[in-house]
């Protein structure tokens, strides 16, 4: 007859291993990889436990990097984003290398700063079927993207759309010397091109406002 494994408990925190940083349920952590040439996974942990030896386990929701989705990483996808699957584990908790932050969107685009350990996650992702929630989102300039925080983008004073500067024919470098911007629809013929010094960064995620270039 099978003998009944003793009970497992539930903890509250787990201390990283040679580290004085804390995890707690709800908290967002690097994982060690088993191939040490590919970057730490992220996950967020879910339930933190020990068994009877006080071999400590963490069940995690994984976040998938754009590469790792069915789809691929696309030019849209930002550098530091990440998906939020459905998929579920349990791990080693001394497997956990460190702590991160996984920002919505809309906080991560008004970052001054983005550190080693910000990430930023507008999807949810079905790893069995590669769908996505939500699976429409905002599309910007001619070439109908969405926005990637990590791109420059100019904003068109008439219909204050947000453009590539490579898209209307311009280098970076001439898009932020601009102070006033329209784009080849609202220009006339008479002022076909833009002129002055500065102007508004990039689209925030509902509001379409003046935001920073962050530094990377």
């Amino acid at each position: 007859m099978a003998k009944t494994k003793p009970g497992k408990k539930d903890l509250d925190s787990y201390t990283i291993k040679g580290t004085n940083k804390v995890v707690r349920p709800g908290d967002c952590v690097l994982m060690r990889p088993s191939d040490s040439d590919k970057p730490p996974y992220v996950a967020r942990v879910e339930k933190i436990e020990a068994d009877h030896r006080n071999n400590v386990k963490v069940r995690v929701r994984w976040y998938y990097r754009p590469e790792e989705s069915i789809g691929g990483r696309r030019q849209f996808h930002g550098a530091k984003e990440l998906f939020l699957s459905d998929h579920y584990d349990v791990q080693s908790a001394h497997t956990i290398e460190g702590k991160c932050i996984v920002h919505s969107f809309k906080n991560y685009t008004k970052l001054e700063n983005v550190g080693a350990e910000d990430y930023f996650c507008r999807f949810e992702y079905k790893a069995a079927t590669g769908g996505f929630t939500p699976d429409r989102v905002a599309v910007y300039c001619k070439c109908e993207m969405p926005y990637n925080p990590d791109d420059l983008m100019v904003q068109c004073e008439g219909c204050k759309d947000w453009f590539h500067p490579s898209c209307m024919g311009m280098t970076i470098e001439e898009a932020k010397k601009l102070d006033h911007f329209l784009c080849f629809d609202c220009s006339s013929d008479d002022d076909a091109k833009r002129t002055l010094n500065a102007f508004p960064v990039s689209p925030s995620v509902e509001a379409k406002v003046e935001t920073k270039r962050r530094k990377r």
